[in-house]
């Protein structure tokens, strides 16, 4: 067994069989992904369009890709065919693009609406304000080619535990409110440094990249 392997072993034997392992390959070679693979692993998640279509090209068809970055309008059409999941939807805007370039594909694409309630203003995402106007929104409840099937959130980068597990709850306790009635089944929390908090605070998909793969290095 590798290291990246083992590294995804031991992830999965802590977070358990209710939890979801995206492995975080953006800017990860074919091969880090490749080896991943053959370990059993099949959910990626990209976050540069670009360089999630040339992963999807080279790499085995059945992965399920993650668009797990900012989504421009412009490049939806290029990941359409194919992504598994998309995290990042924060405006109508957006959803109208996915579900349209979806419809051309004869497809349901389903995604996450991303929330923002942390207290750094350079995240994406919907205030809970702008969240619940979406949601209500009748254009937006007509889209035929989406699926929200969850929500994703981000916590502020901080080492105080309290206030990341405290912005994990308050996303927990919005998707508990609205799961049941409209079918959510992933809440998107948790990452390489923080996915421990987060699945203590309801999360069963986590995003994690370092740990598995190691850090990114710069200077290349």
């Amino acid at each position: 067994m590798t290291d990246i392997q083992s590294n995804i072993e031991k992830i999965k034997e802590q977070i358990g069989s209710k939890t979801l392992l995206v492995a975080v390959s953006k800017t990860k070679p074919q091969e880090d992904i490749q080896e991943a693979y053959d370990g059993g692993q099949r959910h990626f998640g990209e976050n540069k369009v670009q360089e999630l279509e040339q992963k999807h090209k080279d790499l085995p068809k059945d992965i399920k890709w993650h668009m797990i970055g900012h989504l421009q309008t412009n490049k939806v059409k290029y990941i359409a065919p194919f992504i598994h999941l998309i995290h990042s939807v924060d405006s109508l805007k957006l959803a109208k693009e996915i579900n349209k370039q979806a419809l051309k594909h004869d497809r349901i694409i389903e995604i996450l609406l991303q929330i923002h309630v942390g207290k750094e203003e350079s995240k994406f995402g919907l205030s809970l304000d702008e969240f619940n106007t979406l949601l209500n929104n009748p254009t937006f409840k007509e889209l035929e080619n989406i699926k929200v099937v969850g929500l994703m959130t981000m916590a502020t980068n901080t080492e105080s535990e309290s206030l990341i597990k405290k912005e994990f709850q308050e996303v927990f306790s919005i998707y508990s409110e609205l799961k049941d009635k409209n079918k959510l089944k992933h809440l998107s929390m948790g990452m390489s440094s923080d996915y421990t908090i987060a699945i203590e605070s309801g999360s069963n998909m986590i995003r994690v990249g370092s740990t598995i793969f190691g850090k990114r290095n710069y200077s290349l």
